[in-house]
């Protein structure tokens, strides 16, 4: 099926999760309004609205990155930074790129994949058929791809120079976790970047990617200077910081429906009920 078709029916079927998800919508309305204050309601709910549409073109795009063609995209990609990773590279140090949770995540890393030799860390899915479907779609374009549970290969393989994608942007119940700003908000934040780079040596790079119309735009940004720090809270927040500007650059395409902030810090409520 042509592109721009599936990106229309991807734009339908978000509608239609609009109207019939009200859980998931009352959970991105409530996050726009904490990460958002200042913007006017009518402006975050148009805002909310266009989330939805590219949630259903997303799942177009991960159909594709998976299983499908990707040469319509590649026609028309713009990359940026990736002679500066190599120059990190040449120096024997592995990098991480840190993302967020986009609807573009699976469409542009595989787009990136042509460029670098990345690996990609999962978190492991409990339906066996949910796991094949997405480890074998992912390692059609990635070297390597390891569970968020396979702590000790994810850091040999920085430590060997190697180059590993990682979004830290979701509440991982269970982990090592600080409270750090995510839009001025306190939200539990894993504090695994800060232990890659103390363990390792590695770079630490912002990943952008965003779709503009049926284009996509990849940018890498410059590595985190003097990080890590002693402080995983400092550092946690560094990391939150450049999360929270690759939303702004395209805030339709961020995962709203995710419960970022399920968990608060004490005496503080749930926005979620």
């Amino acid at each position: 099926m042509p592109w721009p078709v599936q990106r229309a029916l991807g734009a339908g079927i978000g509608a239609l999760a609009f109207a019939v998800a009200g859980e998931r919508r009352r959970a991105a309305r409530a996050n726009l309004a904490l990460c958002l204050p200042a913007m006017p309601e009518p402006a975050r709910e148009t805002l909310l609205r266009e989330s939805f549409r590219d949630l259903g073109i997303g799942l177009f795009e991960f159909a594709r990155a998976w299983w499908g063609s990707v040469t319509p995209m590649r026609r028309t990609v713009r990359v940026e930074g990736v002679e500066a990773i190599e120059a990190i590279r040449a120096q024997g140090r592995g990098v991480l790129l840190v993302s967020g949770h986009f609807m573009t995540l699976e469409m542009c890393g595989r787009l990136m994949c042509d460029h670098l030799p990345l690996a990609g860390m999962y978190r492991r899915h409990r339906s066996p058929v949910m796991e094949w479907a997405v480890k074998r779609g992912r390692l059609r374009y990635a070297c390597a791809m390891f569970a968020n549970a396979e702590l000790r290969p994810a850091m040999r393989h920085l430590k060997q120079g190697g180059l590993l994608w990682y979004a830290p942007d979701q509440d991982m119940r269970g982990k090592e976790t600080v409270f750090a700003p995510f839009f001025g908000v306190p939200a539990a934040t894993i504090t695994a970047t800060h232990q890659f780079a103390r363990l390792t040596g590695c770079a630490v790079v912002p990943f952008f990617h965003r779709r503009e119309g049926g284009d996509y735009v990849l940018r890498l940004g410059e590595p985190l200077e003097d990080f890590p720090s002693t402080d995983p809270v400092a550092d946690s927040t560094r990391v939150n910081a450049a999360i929270e500007a690759m939303v702004r650059e395209a805030p339709s395409q961020y995962l709203w429906i995710h419960r970022r902030f399920k968990r608060r810090p004490p005496g503080v409520a749930t926005p979620y009920r």
